[in-house]
């Protein structure tokens, strides 16, 4: 894709949506990395109802450390992996206690040395938490920067890095929100909603589906 519709495509987003930000529901650094945790392979949706119901009675390391693992489970067993996920919570709280005096640390190396977070986990937390320019590719930003031409690759490394340097400084901060929100509600996997796209005419992809008649 051009550098000018590159610019042109990002502005038309922030045109859309002037002020972007993730649909998971959090009050602090430690709440938000503990959804982004617990949404994968889960929907936002289902990741707020448990956690309205866990953050008010347990919003910190220390209090979910309390709970235990067992006490988590009876907060999250209507997410997906969830055993999984209560134990990488567990585990981290302890570790950011231990480690980092209750707080999230604001260092890639460090966030990704917790269980249960990954590189895309980091970059979520880096760029909505502490407004670092960073992206991270989930399935939504995968198939917009391949279907559109943005910043084609065959791994989500290589998309990250592609658009890294594709991405003009001044949408560089809320990038990631944009293209995640056009994935999931207009550029969708199964059918999507090219008719009414405001990217259309910009996009490389060529099997653009048609309006209904």
């Amino acid at each position: 894709m051009k550098k000018a519709d590159v610019v042109e495509l990002f502005r038309r987003l922030r045109e859309l949506d002037p002020n972007p930000t993730t649909e998971l529901e959090y009050d602090t650094p430690f709440q938000l990395l503990i959804a982004v945790i617990l949404s994968a392979q889960a929907t936002d949706v289902g990741v707020n109802k448990a956690t309205r119901k866990l953050f008010p009675k347990a919003g910190t390391p220390q209090a979910i450390l309390k709970l235990g693992e067992e006490g988590l489970k009876r907060y999250i067993n209507t997410i997906g992996l969830y055993n999984a996920k209560a134990k990488n919570v567990i585990a981290t709280c302890r570790m950011l206690i231990e480690q980092h005096g209750g707080e999230v640390p604001r260092d890639r190396a460090a966030l990704e040395a917790l269980p249960g977070v990954g590189r895309k986990t980091a970059n979520v937390v880096l760029n909505t938490a502490f407004g670092e320019p960073t992206i991270a590719v989930d399935t939504h930003i995968f198939r917009v920067s391949n279907r559109t031409g943005l910043a084609p690759g065959k791994t989500v490394n290589a998309v990250e890095q592609k658009l890294l340097k594709v991405v003009p400084k001044e949408f560089m901060q809320d990038a990631h929100h944009w293209l995640i929100l056009h994935g999931r509600y207009v550029c969708k996997a199964r059918k999507p909603d090219c008719p009414h796209c405001v990217l259309a005419d910009l996009c490389r992809f060529k099997s653009k589906t048609k309006a209904d008649a």
